[in-house]
């Protein structure tokens, strides 16, 4: 097990561990305030990529994302319990299993394809749809269990593979290998990163938010309209 793969995993048990509890204190306010604050932070990080790269249309995107992290944290602090149970199912059943699945057999079946070679190379066929399937299996069974209505959760997963394809469309764009490239040279954020796995050369708060932005924001103006 490499280092990087055995830090994923400790930081993803204890942030669910974490959230768990603030569900279930208060309401689940300590939850949503939670989500918020990642949300601030993976702003954060977006600002710090134009010290990369400006141009019209890198501000327009960077915009596009901020948005996303702004509706998507109204919408959480809008549902009840259950739908957040409904989106971390799908969201983040869909990148956990998605990554596991691709460790496992990646390139086994579809041997010379990649299912986005010019966007995220290291995605592959087998993770993506294992992922996708079984995150929506999961929603479905939740949904069957407490007997609701619920089935529009179930677009869920699909909605992470869209948002998180997009931001790492946007490291493309900047030229940047992980969300935290920059901000993290601060000693601030170096220490603050650590609760995400940041330090260990993947991701930062925006590459664990990223998915459910988009995801919650979809939601959100279903909800709507």
């Amino acid at each position: 097990m490499d280092k990087n793969f055995r830090v994923r995993v400790i930081c993803s048990i204890g942030l669910f561990l974490l959230a768990l509890l603030m569900m279930y204190t208060f309401s689940g306010v300590p939850f949503k305030i939670f989500f918020g604050v990642f949300a601030i932070v993976a702003g954060i990080e977006l600002f710090s990529f134009f010290k990369k790269k400006v141009t019209f249309t890198n501000v327009v995107l960077v915009l596009l994302e901020i948005t996303f992290l702004i509706l998507s944290s109204i919408y959480v602090a809008k549902i009840n319990t259950i739908r957040i149970w409904y989106v971390i199912l799908g969201v983040c059943g869909y990148d956990i299993f998605a990554y596991l699945c691709g460790k496992a057999i990646g390139g086994k079946i579809f041997k010379k394809s990649r299912p986005f070679p010019h966007i995220s190379k290291n995605k592959t066929w087998e993770g993506t749809i294992l992922g996708l399937a079984i995150s929506m299996f999961l929603v479905l069974v939740l949904i069957l269990a407490l007997r609701r209505n619920d089935f529009i959760f179930l677009i869920c997963s699909p909605l992470a593979l869209i948002g998180d394809l997009f931001e790492s469309f946007l490291k493309r764009r900047f030229n940047i290998k992980d969300s935290n490239e920059i901000v993290i040279k601060n000693k601030f954020f170096k220490k603050l990163e650590l609760l995400v796995g940041g330090s260990e050369g993947h991701g930062g708060f925006l590459d664990r938010i990223d998915s459910s932005a988009f995801a919650a924001t979809i939601l959100l103006l279903f909800s709507l309209f």
